[in-house]
């Protein structure tokens, strides 16, 4: 009993955090979905399904389409960039592994904001890009990049690249090297023991780091709205913009409720594959 007295006094701070801090937010905020907007913004006290109903214009789900699919494509290119990277890392020298892992870690160390106004110096008509191609190409004609989807897209793999990386380094890492050279003393070719050895073990890591992208990505609003310009909306803006803009604070929470539901189905199955993968016996991975 006195155990038990002392483990709660110790878990109080963190209760109390996020009781506090998260879920009467959370509360509120899915009860605000439910209300209407008042004539000048702010909430009535009148319960209303016409928030989520709103969900389903056209409107609303093809800028729901548009972040989910940004989301996706982020997160393949993050895996695609990041997956080579980190199984170097797994198998570069130990001496100098520290440094490479630095250089991954060092972008977080100036602020999001920063980092990403800096693409525009980049990629605007006359920034360093357009730039540098034109003293290579003498007949080179700026490209338009900047407030476009593709800025968009540079933007988020840019700042959630290392959030794939290190999770993959971390399951790479822990590989046992002689499972490689069990599968080769078999007869597999380098390519068969990578795709039959290397990635199955290297699961875990795969979805974490997708996780880890997908889900901040999927809610961006500031890396949209730098480089996007405003001129293509995602669902991030469109939730920004209900709570300070049109100050229609249900339709914000329901927009937000849906976003979260996505996001929780995302998790779920994330959780449910590496169930999955860690019930599998090792030989049949």
């Amino acid at each position: 009993m006195r155990r038990n007295y002392h483990l709660l006094i110790l878990l109080f701070p963190v209760v109390f955090w996020l009781v506090c801090f998260f879920l009467l937010p959370l509360v509120s905020v899915f009860i605000y979905s439910f209300l209407e907007r008042g004539t000048y913004g702010g909430v009535q006290w009148h319960f209303t399904l016409e928030n989520y109903q709103r969900l389903f214009d056209g409107l609303y789900l093809g800028v729901l389409w548009r972040s989910v699919s940004t989301a996706l494509v982020c997160t393949a290119i993050c895996l695609l960039l990041g997956y080579p990277f980190a199984y170097y890392l797994a198998r570069y020298r130990p001496k100098h592994r520290n440094v490479l892992l630095l250089l991954v870690v060092v972008p977080f160390w100036t602020n999001f904001l920063i980092r990403t106004y800096a693409w525009i110096l980049i990629l605007r008509t006359e920034g360093i890009l357009n730039s540098l191609l034109g003293a290579v190409l003498p007949n080179w004609s700026p490209l338009e990049l900047l407030n476009t989807p593709l800025a968009v897209q540079i933007g988020l793999v840019y700042g959630y690249l290392p959030f794939m990386i290190l999770p993959l380094y971390a399951a790479l890492e822990q590989l046992d090297l002689s499972l490689l050279e069990a599968a080769q003393d078999l007869g597999a070719s380098p390519r068969r023991a990578f795709w039959h050895v290397t990635v199955p073990l290297s699961l875990p890591g795969i979805l974490a780091g997708s996780m880890l992208v997908f889900i901040p990505t999927v809610g961006a609003f500031l890396t949209p709205d730098i480089l996007g310009g405003g001129k293509v909306s995602y669902i991030g803006n469109v939730i920004e913009r209900q709570f300070k803009t049109a100050r229609d604070w249900p339709f914000g929470s329901a927009l937000s409720f849906m976003l979260m539901g996505i996001v929780l189905v995302g998790t779920v199955l994330y959780f449910r594959a590496l169930q999955q993968n860690e019930g599998q016996p090792e030989s049949s991975r």
